[in-house]
Formats: C-alpha cells, sequence, structure tokens
C-alpha cells in the first residue's frame, strides 16, 4: 500500500533567460519520493532555523538539489528499519547530516534517512522538547562541550554569548547558567529581549552595537570564554576580550563569514578558536551533546521559550526568522 504525507517542497524554475527562482508549497508526495535511507519515520515534530528560513523564502545557500523538502530537524517514529540499532516504535531524533539541504528533511509527515546519525530520543525530554531544542540547541551544547574540554570553569568569569535571543543563544545561555556559569548576553534587542534573557539565567545583557563595529586588536581582558554566533567583526572584537588562554567557539554567521581581524590575540594571549560543526558531528557526539541536554538544560525554560505553530504556517515563521523577529525556538507539529 501506498503512504500518501504532506510536506513542504522547495523546487526551481529557470526562465527563458536563464534566471533561477526558487518557490516552496505544501505537497502531498507518497513513500515513492522519498530519498533512499536504512530507517522510515512517522515524523512528529521538526523546527524552524535559519537554514530552514533560507530555503522556505527561496533564498541561496542551503538546498543543493531540487525538488526537497526542507527542514535541518526531524523527530518522529520509526515505521521500517534495516539498521539493528533501531526497532519499529523507537522514537528518534536527527539533526543536521544533510537533512533539508542535500536530504529530505523534516517538513513533512514522512522521512527516510541513513541511520549513522540518528539518536534516541531522551525518554526525559519527549518528541516535542527534542525538537525545540532541535539543531540550534543541539549546536548549543556542543558549544558548551568545547568550552568545557578546553577547560573553562565558572569560577574563570563570565562566558560571552553573541547572537543571545536566537535559538542557540538562548540555550546556550538556559546551559551555562544552570551549571553556575555568569552569562553576558549580547543582542540587538535590549528593550524588547533583556528580561527574556534575564529569564533564561543572563546576569548582563549589552547592545550588539558595543561589538559589531571594528575596535583594537586587543582590547581589556573580559572572558574566558565566549560562545559566537554572528562571526564578523563581533567575533573579532570577542577574541581581542578574550582573557589569556581563553576559547572562542564559533558556529554562526549572522553579521558575516568574514574574519576582518589579526593574529594578534592568538599569539600575544594564546587564545583558541573552536568551530562548532553540527551537521557533520559523528554519532559519538551527538549522543554526548543529546545525554547532556536531557540533564543540563531546565525544561521548564525550555517550555517556555517554545512557540508551537502547524505545518501550514512554516513559511510565515521563516519569513519572521530572517527578518530576525523570533525569538527562542519554533516547533512545527508536522501532523497539525
Amino acid at each position: 500500500m501506498t503512504t500518501t504525507f504532506r510536506a513542504w517542497q522547495v523546487e526551481k524554475q529557470t526562465d527563458a533567460s536563464g534566471t533561477a527562482t526558487h518557490t516552496a508549497s505544501v505537497s502531498h508526495l507518497t513513500d515513492d519520493d522519498l530519498m533512499d535511507g536504512d530507517v522510515t519515520l512517522d515524523v512528529s515534530w521538526s523546527s524552524i532555523n535559519y537554514k530552514d528560513g533560507l530555503a522556505l523564502m527561496g533564498k541561496p545557500g542551503v538546498v543543493r538539489t531540487w525538488p526537497l523538502i526542507p527542514g535541518i530537524d526531524a523527530v518522529g517514529t520509526v515505521t521500517a528499519t534495516e539498521s539493528d540499532r533501531f526497532q519499529v516504535g523507537d522514537e528518534v531524533l536527527m539533526n543536521g547530516a544533510g537533512l533539508g539541504e542535500s536530504h529530505h528533511g523534516g517538513l513533512a509527515e514522512r522521512a527516510r534517512v541513513d541511520s549513522a546519525s540518528l539518536v534516541r530520543v531522551p525518554e526525559s525530554l519527549g518528541a516535542k522538547r527534542a525538537a525545540a531544542i532541535g539543531t540550534a540547541g543541539f549546536t548549543a551544547m556542543l558549544s558548551v562541550l568545547a568550552v568545557e574540554r578546553h577547560g573553562v570553569s565558572p569560577g574563570d568569569g563570565p562566558v560571552l554569548v553573541t547572537g543571545a535571543a536566537g535559538g542557540v543563544g538562548s540555550i546556550v545561555i538556559a546551559v551555562l547558567a544552570r551549571l553556575g556559569f555568569e552569562v553576558v548576553a549580547s543582542t540587538g534587542r535590549v528593550d524588547s529581549q533583556g528580561d527574556y534573557l534575564r529569564r533564561l539565567g543572563a546576569s548582563t545583557v549589552i547592545d550588539r552595537a558595543e561589538l559589531s563595529d571594528a575596535g583594537k586588536p586587543l582590547q581589556s581582558q573580559k572572558y574566558p570564554a565566549v560562545v559566537d554566533a554572528v562571526g564578523s567583526t563581533t567575533l573579532v572584537n570577542a577574541l581581542a576580550q578574550l582573557t589569556y588562554g581563553g576559547i572562542a567557539t564559533a558556529c554562526g554567521l549572522a553579521q558575516g563569514a568574514d574574519l576582518p581581524g589579526t593574529m594578534m590575540p592568538f599569539i600575544l594571549r594564546g587564545v583558541t578558536l573552536a568551530g562548532i560543526n553540527s551537521v557533520d558531528a559523528p554519532l559519538s557526539r551527538r549522543e554526548e551533546a543529546w545525554a547532556r541536554l536531557a540533564t543540563d538544560l531546565n525544561t521548564d525554560l525550555l517550555d517556555e521559550l517554545t512557540t508551537r505553530i502547524a505545518l501550514a504556517d512554516a513559511r510565515d515563521a521563516a519569513d519572521q526568522i530572517l527578518q530576525g523577529k523570533l525569538h527562542g525556538r519554533t516547533v512545527v507539529d508536522v501532523r497539525a
């Protein structure tokens, strides 16, 4: 029997002049439209991330094959498996690993995926919270783990979080605060999001303008660690404010992909810049991060920063995230 399901689908059209346009719409597909994989899921939840915003709004840089189901997060129940790691009925999740970029993603009622990057949903979280955490929270925890591996502890001083009101920043703040760190949150929305960030656990909220313009290559040493989701001049200034031997993790490009700085912080202060790649993270790192999320994230706070929408509303949310109007996490109930 053929299974029919709803899915967002991004398509590319090229006119006579060679100009390409991307469109996205909800389509009715069948399992024959799914890509290769050894595990098939009934998807229950997905989420809206910046990459999903780009894909759904027809922006370049994310979708690599057409037509494609977007959605870099998928949470659901196994309905068929060729993997000995999973059984029918298991509740599982996947973040990144090509979903919504080169492989059909989670903004659909069905998915077929490669089990090599598939993780069981922690029982203490459940499916909706796992989707709320999603790639943003997974990336956030990878960043926290990198800070810990560098040897930074709460007694070393405050940790700076840039892009603080976004999905990554929100969960980084919540996790760091629960672990006992003092957190300084940088945002362009101090007036509207300051109380929200302090509720998550930020001790201090600063305007991103303090970091967004070019500054001196070496500045006052303030932070043993920085978790950056912005890039460009903001990251350069953050590096210049690290204490001796400090670390900055980099996972985003909200301000830009450039790094217009110098080698001086690296040579004169021995700082480290650690890239965070959630897309290609190995299974062992995925399982470690999700185990820590299940214990180190305040689920009451997670629920507070989560907004639920129906599948049909995904494009409206995509438009809002590209405009910087969303904060926290937006989950998609793909069955609604």
